[in-house]
């Protein structure tokens, strides 16, 4: 697991908060890599697009869809924000599965950060668009009467615990693809089951790649849906 160790970059004294590390690094290098992206590869706007703003373009199409069917097109104010998280989640994973590079998501104290944000960012705009109405989305009226206590403990637990699944997802699934690619290469230097080994971690690379999209995809749908229940905590 000592990939995943946190480290300065200089030296090998304490970590303290202003002490820049390894993490610190792939966090500016994911903002980059966005920028790069989004306004230096398409700063050009051709009617004809590049690669590079063909994939701009998609992305950004993809994300704006998806609030819109999700949120509705209420949610399309907070676009900005949204985008910013899928593109910075998604880069910062496809970042960790360079050689030699760090997965800053595989860490919760990262991934725990962005969901507190979404969640503490969705219940006040729920209260400042809704009042108190917005309490509304604990008291389930379709429940018979004397259910409905019961249930809006359920629905209140359920919703405190939602920056904590929403983190953990992300990290968990970024954390455990890695060791297990680090548990097939320590196979890898067997000669008898080398070919076997380096066969799978071909594989598990391919797959993470894969899992580094799909778990961009889900952080950002999950906070359209918290965003759907801010705006319309009757539904």
């Amino acid at each position: 697991m000592d990939q995943f160790i946190v480290r300065p970059l200089f030296g090998d004294g304490p970590i303290h908060w202003y002490t820049p590390t390894n993490v610190t690094l792939w966090l500016m290098l994911a903002v980059l890599v966005v920028w790069l992206l989004f306004v230096a590869g398409t700063s050009g706007r051709s009617l004809i697009p590049s690669r590079v703003q063909s994939m701009a373009e998609l992305s950004y199409g993809m994300v704006h869809k998806m609030i819109e069917e999700v949120s509705g097109k209420e949610g399309l104010r907070y676009f900005p924000y949204i985008f910013t998280l899928f593109c910075f989640i998604l880069f910062s994973n496809l970042l960790g599965l360079l050689p030699k590079s760090f997965t800053t998501t595989s860490h919760i104290a990262v991934t725990g950060v962005l969901a507190v944000l979404v969640f503490l960012g969705v219940t006040i705009l729920g209260f400042v668009l809704n009042g108190t109405h917005f309490l509304g989305l604990f008291w389930v009226k379709s429940a018979p009467l004397a259910l409905r206590p019961v249930l809006a403990v359920i629905e209140l637990i359920s919703y405190f615990v939602r920056p904590v699944s929403h983190s953990i997802r992300l990290a968990g699934n970024l954390l455990a693809g890695h060791a297990v690619i680090k548990v097939f290469a320590a196979f890898a230097a067997i000669a008898v089951v080398a070919p076997v080994s380096i066969l799978a971690i071909v594989g598990m690379y391919a797959f993470e790649v894969m899992v580094s999209v799909i778990q961009a995809y889900v952080f950002t749908i999950l906070t359209c849906v918290y965003l759907k229940d801010a705006l319309h905590p009757g539904h």
